[in-house]
């Protein structure tokens, strides 16, 4: 009896801040965590075409001792909540609260999670059914594109968040000749869209 091959699932993966919120440095608070513009509305055309939209984000600021891991489960949480509003969602969040160099067990962890080391996307994968080379990965870090690499992924920079200063600090390096630059999270996903001939719902980004 032959067995058909079961068709993989595509995501795209983004980073949490300076991508889809903003940038503040360690969210400690909940109230310290709001959505960019337009970044609800990109997870919303997201939602309604065939990626799954999944959250991978460091969150060293346990290791280091800022917060807790209960925080994280209360930023994301609140994070869910706030994409609600704007009729969006994530199918899921991923996030390493692991450093390799400070902090205390368990914490202070070389993990293979913590980003651009594949760990989260490889967790996706086996979770989600996903075929991470038709996946794309978002982020305003080198780190975000040198993780797509390793995963097998397509890479992109947003110049949101950290990424213009990581541009300009990093215009050398060859293999940002690879990686699309976009200025928001809207406009990554649009140009996804535009390679995998997809029809965006325009009323949504044009309202």
């Amino acid at each position: 009896m032959t067995v058909k091959n079961e068709k993989k699932n595509r995501a795209i993966f983004l980073d949490r801040d300076g991508t889809v919120t903003v940038e503040v440095g360690y969210v400690n608070d909940t109230n310290r965590l709001t959505l960019l513009p337009r970044s609800g509305r990109a997870i919303k055309l997201l939602n309604q075409s065939p990626f799954k939209a999944i959250l991978a984000t460091n969150q060293a600021g346990v290791a280091r001792g800022y917060f807790s891991e209960e925080m994280i489960i209360k930023a994301n949480k609140w994070l869910q909540t706030l994409l609600q509003i704007e009729g969006a969602f994530l199918d899921k969040i991923y996030y390493c609260p692991h450093h390799p160099k400070v902090g205390k067990k368990p914490y202070r962890s070389r993990c293979n999670c913590r980003k651009p080391l594949p760990g989260m996307l490889l967790k996706a994968a086996e979770e989600f059914n996903l075929d991470l080379t038709k996946c794309y990965v978002i982020g305003d870090k080198l780190s975000d594109a040198v993780l797509a690499k390793n995963a097998g992924a397509r890479a992109i920079i947003v110049r949101s968040g950290y990424g213009a200063g990581e541009l300009e600090l990093n215009n050398r390096d060859s293999f940002l000749k690879k990686v699309f630059i976009a200025e928001d999270l809207m406009e990554a996903v649009l140009w996804i869209f535009d390679q995998e001939k997809i029809n965006p719902v325009t009323r949504f980004f044009n309202s």
